[in-house]
């Protein structure tokens, strides 16, 4: 790939472990910045943009190429949602969620006893939701994108046909992983090196099947997937796997465009995903309850905050459990759930000085009316902006790879609800509205956001991680609007997430001091949990606009870069 440096492109890229004493240096640029958690997806999206493409072409470029470098969560065999705003002011969501297969019904993870069979909606291809990534990209591509399809995706097809050493932490991740990984023939082959054993940081890692994959979307747009080689050789490891997913089922998905979700929060407006997400609407509804506090005078890390986030977060996830699902199934109370006078009602029994329990709290009435994930931020220089989240639901989703095909598959199904008030993977719970059907749309927590001021992007921002996406987008957001950090302090400070049930609070470590902890204890938070998992709590790789330019910020949780030009 060509050198990035004659273009004045910047790169930033901080890993893991963190240290929040001193905050890493955010990237600067003035025509324009993209954050993701692959470098190299970083550089396909800045050489865009560099090449005179706007935000939407980088971002559909960098979303290609991190199914090329970032396999665990980038990809072409999963789905995703999208948030643009354009430089007219116009503001538009794409929906590319997975969708269920036709032959899909409400007990297919139940046996006979109507229990749950344990892997069946995460490790088996019964776990494969019908990809909708490709038909997602291109359509926004083809409706707002300066360039043309080839042009956003031949830097993936290059790094896939080319090769690139393998980065230090997609190793690590093969390797944590391998044991269930090499069950599937199909993505051992894919992986492994000539011993067999997962490759290793630096050794040479090409995808031959996943580049001829990517030159036939290139060659025919949409049914270059959907139909064709590519549909004959998915259908095929479905049919070898025991899988639902058929040409019918190929043929008939459809990406669909939505209204954003918006709100308001301290005269910046809030945009963001609307369902089959419930990110935008559990971000709006927090902050509407957030809003009348004086969150800036408690301050940042204090008890008496961390107090009313947690219990905004109790009521909010609540309602999400039962309120909802897909739109295109249920008519949902999307429209009072974000309006400002719910949310003093909901907030109401709030009592300052002691903790509710998540057993009695239960999903509001309201009128009816008609982890493994990763994020990328992109703004341009004539204000336009983008905010994407793509994922397959775990890392390396289902583990299988499609044979020939050179793509993981998705294990999307398992975000519905299997049954009544069964948690899936993330513990989050669910009901009737988000039951499976064929065709439906699994509900999300998938939350790319675009904060404006004055009518124009201030912030793109967004994360992966199941459950605690919307808590992350929160606190980036608070942290911006009410602590006043800069991008750098914002994203990397620590953070922590309540989920309604369990009735805990998980916190990063770090993220409160033994004097907090004491007192949301006295306060009745009994069950804090410090995370026990690798990277913490998010990657919110994010956008800034500042002083007339942008800054982007790879969230240090990860091994990302921000990239401008």
């Amino acid at each position: 790939m060509r050198s990035l440096a004659r273009l004045a492109v910047f790169v930033a890229a901080v890993v893991a472990p963190l240290a929040w004493s001193a905050s890493p240096e955010p990237v600067r640029a003035k025509g324009g910045m993209v954050a993701s958690r692959a470098p190299l997806a970083s550089e396909v999206g800045a050489d865009i943009l560099a090449q005179g493409g706007n935000a939407i072409d980088a971002a559909v470029a960098t979303g290609f190429a991190l199914a090329v470098t970032y396999p665990a969560a980038g990809n072409v065999g999963g789905g995703g949602f999208m948030v643009i705003r354009l430089a007219n002011g116009e503001v538009l969501a794409n929906d590319h969620r997975e969708r269920a297969p036709a032959a899909a019904h409400r007990d297919m993870y139940l046996d006979a006893a109507g229990e749950l069979v344990a892997g069946l909606s995460t490790d088996s291809h019964l776990a494969v939701g019908v990809p909708g990534t490709v038909a997602g990209l291109i359509d926004v591509q083809e409706r707002l994108g300066e360039l043309d399809l080839p042009a956003v995706i031949e830097p993936a097809i290059r790094l896939a046909r080319e090769g690139f050493a393998m980065p230090a932490d997609v190793a690590g991740r093969l390797a944590a992983q391998w044991e269930r990984l090499s069950r599937h023939a199909g993505t051992a082959a894919k992986f492994a090196g000539a011993d067999g054993a997962p490759l290793a940081a630096g050794e040479h890692f090409a995808q031959p099947d996943l580049a001829a994959t990517l030159e036939r979307i290139r060659d025919h747009g949409k049914p270059g997937f959907y139909d064709g080689e590519t549909a004959d050789l998915l259908v095929a490891e479905m049919e070898r796997g025991g899988g639902l997913i058929t040409h019918e089922d190929l043929a008939a998905y459809r990406s669909v465009w939505r209204e954003p979700t918006r709100g308001t929060y301290r005269g910046h407006e809030i945009i963001s995903m609307p369902p089959p997400s419930s990110g935008g609407v559990l971000l709006v509804q927090m902050l509407n309850m957030l809003e009348p506090i004086d969150v800036g005078e408690l301050g940042f890390g204090s008890a008496a905050l961390a107090h009313r986030m947690v219990e905004a977060e109790r009521r909010a996830y609540a309602d999400r459990a039962q309120h909802l699902g897909d739109p295109d199934f249920h008519a949902l109370p999307v429209v009072a759930l974000v309006d400002k006078a719910y949310a003093a009602r909901r907030f109401a029994d709030f009592s300052p000085e002691r903790a509710s329990r998540s057993q009695e709290i239960f999903a509001g009435s309201v009128p009816q009316e008609s982890p493994d994930t990763t994020h990328v931020s992109v703004m341009d220089a004539a204000s336009n902006a983008v905010s994407y989240t793509t994922t397959l639901n775990f890392s390396h989703g289902a583990k299988i790879v499609a044979a020939g095909a050179g793509f993981l598959l998705n294990n999307e199904m398992d975000d519905f609800s299997a049954m009544p008030d069964a948690p899936n993977a993330y513990g989050l719970i669910g009901g009737a509205v988000n039951a499976i059907a064929p065709g439906k749309r699994m509900l999300s927590s998938m939350s790319p956001t675009i904060v404006l001021r004055d009518g124009e992007p201030l912030l793109v921002t967004g994360s992966p991680g199941g459950s605690t996406i919307i808590t992350t987008v929160l606190q980036v957001i608070v942290n911006v609007i009410d602590h006043g950090m800069d991008l750098s302090e914002a994203v990397s400070a620590p953070r922590f997430h309540h989920q309604w049930q369990p009735d805990r609070i998980v916190v990063e470590r770090f993220g409160l001091s033994p004097d907090t902890r004491a007192r949301l204890e006295a306060m009745g938070h009994r069950n804090i949990v410090t995370v026990s998992w690798g990277r913490g709590i998010g990657d919110a790789n994010s956008v800034m606009r500042v002083d007339g330019g942008f800054v982007g910020m790879a969230d240090p949780r990860g091994a990302g870069a921000a990239k401008g030009v």
